[in-house]
């Protein structure tokens, strides 16, 4: 596994970190993260991937090392995430990369798939969400982001974080290690809490028409696989039924011991997503 490098960019007004892994002239792949996420949590795949790819992993503004928006009621949005991310593409002068978004990052995908942006992506991965989000997942986010939990020791955290995010299913303990150094940052207080800008949860509110998006979804024409946690309560058999009549018209994999959404970190999860990839990149050229 080869080790990442980071770099601090600026994009659409905001100060964007990415974890870069691999050769910059290698095939490009951007790995997006979900909603109350970092970049950080590919950690293992990019490690892997980055032996044959150039793998850019950012935060998003808001989380992670990246600047906290000073508009958060106009910022927090898919739209605006696009254009940050198309920023990135140009920073990084990549006029064509995969994509693997997961959650929040799948939305930001098929946004930028389904307008004229998508002569930039080669494929399109999307992790455990589509085109709509039922509102009784979007509670029980709201039940745990919407508040940072306050911790007084990394083990207390690390135990919250994997309770949390049991649905992530299967990873080894170096991935709920890593996860928790990376999802946590010191108060005035001393005290520990997570990495991320509360106000991130606008994009619940403000921008509610946003996760209602079958209209986008079936202008994608890339080719696109979707990831399925089996019990997810973000991509249900409903919608996932759906998403495979309409637009894309993605092959599908269900990760059976996982909700919302597969960590893939697992060595067997990471073979599998690899293949993905290689089938998909097969496609481009077909």
């Amino acid at each position: 596994m080869i080790t990442p490098r980071h770099e601090f960019i600026a994009a659409c007004g905001h100060e964007i970190h990415v974890t870069l892994w691999g050769d910059p002239a290698a095939k490009p792949i951007v790995m997006w993260h979900g909603l109350a996420r970092t970049g950080r949590d590919f950690d293992e795949l990019a490690g892997v991937l980055g032996e044959s790819h150039f793998v850019l992993c950012p935060d998003t503004f808001g989380r992670g090392l990246s600047s906290w928006s000073v508009a958060p009621e106009t910022d927090y949005s898919v739209a605006h995430m696009a254009d940050t991310a198309e920023a990135l593409l140009d920073h990084f002068d990549l006029n064509q990369t995969g994509w693997l978004g997961t959650s929040m990052g799948g939305l930001i995908g098929m946004y930028l798939a389904s307008d004229h942006r998508a002569e930039r992506l080669n494929y399109l991965i999307i992790n455990d969400i589509g085109p709509e989000v039922p509102q009784d997942a979007v509670d029980r986010i709201l039940t745990y982001a919407a508040d940072l939990p306050v911790f007084a020791s990394f083990g207390e955290a690390e135990t919250w974080l994997r309770t949390v995010y049991a649905p992530f299913g299967e990873a080894p303990d170096d991935f709920w290690r890593r996860m928790t150094l990376t999802s946590l940052r010191r108060r005035d207080d001393g005290m520990l809490t997570l990495h991320y800008d509360p106000q991130i949860i606008r994009q619940f509110d403000c921008f509610a028409d946003e996760l209602n998006s079958w209209d986008r979804y079936a202008r994608i024409s890339l080719p696109t696989h979707v990831l399925a946690g089996a019990y997810s309560d973000i991509l249900t058999t409903p919608i996932l039924e759906r998403m495979c009549t309409e637009g894309p018209l993605p092959q599908v994999s269900v990760f059976d011991n996982c909700g919302h959404a597969p960590a893939l970190a697992s060595p067997e999860d990471i073979d599998f997503l690899c293949s993905v990839i290689d089938r998909l990149e097969s496609r481009e050229h077909a």
